[in-house]
């Protein structure tokens, strides 16, 4: 869906990750996520950015930074809406990649057809149709 009238997103959702490398891989296979960057040595991420097909993405890092952490939300604390187009494909991509299904795919009384479930570190996703409501003006 392209949509000229609004702009790229610039909002970035953050999460920190036990084992950040094995949860890129994980978004990144089950979800569809595009990996964008990753810097960081060995295990560690410093930062990661993947990329959402449709627009925008998320950002991503290592738990243990150590002292003076500026940045210090647990891992498996993280819930994200995202928007996507086919939904069942994308569950089916998800239960073959080894996603913990919290809710299967329904449809909602705000017209979404929509499915949840839970990556490896705990987070909550929830992947539906709905775009949301327009704002005022739009």
């Amino acid at each position: 869906m392209t949509d000229t009238k609004t702009p790229p997103p610039q909002v970035w959702p953050t999460l920190r990750a036990n084992d950040a490398r094995a949860l890129i891989k994980f978004l990144v296979e089950a979800f569809g996520f595009e990996e964008t960057v990753v810097y960081g040595e060995g295990d560690r991420v410093d930062h990661a950015q993947l990329s959402w097909p449709l627009g925008g993405g998320i950002m991503l890092g290592s738990a243990d930074r150590g002292p003076g952490d500026q940045w210090p939300l647990r891992p498996g604390t993280f819930g994200a809406y995202v928007v996507a187009d086919d939904i069942d494909a994308l569950h089916a991509r998800a239960v073959t990649a080894g996603a913990e299904i919290i809710r299967p795919p329904q449809d909602t009384d705000y017209g979404s057809h929509e499915f949840a479930a839970r990556d490896p570190e705990g987070n909550l996703w929830s992947f539906g149709t709905y775009r949301g409501e327009p704002r005022a003006g739009d």
